[in-house]
């Protein structure tokens, strides 16, 4: 991870934690060439996952050390997801960690987890929101006091005037991760959590890139997840696995984690369907 804050508290006492890579300000390129060779040393694979919104010298230093290391076992991830769903992520993807996965398969399986990740926010004001559509009639009404928004930015993005409208929600299983920022409001626990039927509400700290990716700090950001690690591991495993013609990884759907390379189009796979209990489809090259 590229920031301490988007590493969630374990849901288990088997879940690793996650090691958080430096930016280039806080530490020289020789030190973050040590500390990724110590980790390939101790884990033999690295997968670093950062949101989009991390500044370009960040990305650009992970490419760096890469490049420099000429080493295949370093996987980058870059995930266009708000803050707290890419720590959402994380943690499952630690969950998968100590499982009979691949490295190929963990780094693959990060774009299909991805699709069963409700990631949105409530917002006072929707004027500096550039990552999710956001219609001129909108624009005008965060001008109004008192407006609040109510947005979903992945899976389907969405955004509605609280008081107007309703997200739509997951049709399977999920609980509630709310973090709360300069905005007090109640309308994510006592109403979008009973509208999604979810089985739990936890509380996190609110990231700190959360107020620059929504463009405003009076915001409650939440993400609805999957929680169990067994249904993780169901959807993981039900996905055909195939082997990168470029670099050799095993992957899941249409893409290498390691390598980036494409599937080859006449590998097609045969996704099945059916593993969450409310017959949610799985999504084709996620």
């Amino acid at each position: 991870m590229t920031s301490a804050d988007l590493v969630l508290p374990p849901t288990d006492q088997q879940t690793p934690t996650a090691a958080v890579l430096q930016a280039p300000e806080a530490q020289p390129l020789e030190s973050a060439l040590m500390d990724m060779r110590v980790l390939l040393d101790q884990h033999g694979y690295v997968i670093a996952v950062y949101p989009s919104s991390v500044p370009i010298a960040l990305q650009q230093r992970l490419h760096t050390i890469r490049s420099v290391m000429e080493s295949d076992r370093i996987a980058l991830l870059k995930l266009d997801l708000p803050p707290l769903a890419v720590a959402v992520l994380v943690r499952q993807l630690r969950q998968l960690s100590i499982c009979d996965f691949s490295p190929g398969v963990i780094a693959s399986a990060a774009r299909l987890l991805s699709h069963y990740i409700y990631a949105g926010a409530l917002l006072n004001s929707v004027a500096k929101l550039d990552r999710v559509p956001v219609s001129l009639k909108s624009h005008a009404k965060s001008w109004v006091p008192g407006a609040q928004f109510g947005v979903l930015a992945n899976p389907n993005p969405q955004l509605i005037k609280i008081g107007t409208g309703s997200l739509a929600g997951p049709e399977f299983g999920t609980q509630l991760l709310v973090a709360k920022g300069q905005l007090q409001s109640d309308w994510p626990i006592a109403s979008l959590a009973p509208a999604w039927q979810v089985q739990g509400v936890q509380e996190a700290a609110l990231p700190s890139d959360s107020p620059r990716w929504w463009g405003t700090s009076k915001l409650i950001e939440f993400a609805a997840y999957l929680p169990d690690i067994s249904v993780i591991y169901q959807l993981v495993s039900s996905v055909r696995r195939e082997e990168c013609h470029w670099c050799g990884m095993e992957l899941i759907g249409d893409r290498c984690g390691f390598c980036t390379a494409p599937l080859p189009s006449h590998e097609n796979q045969t996704d099945a369907p059916g593993v969450l209990n409310q017959g949610a489809p799985l999504h084709r090259g996620a």
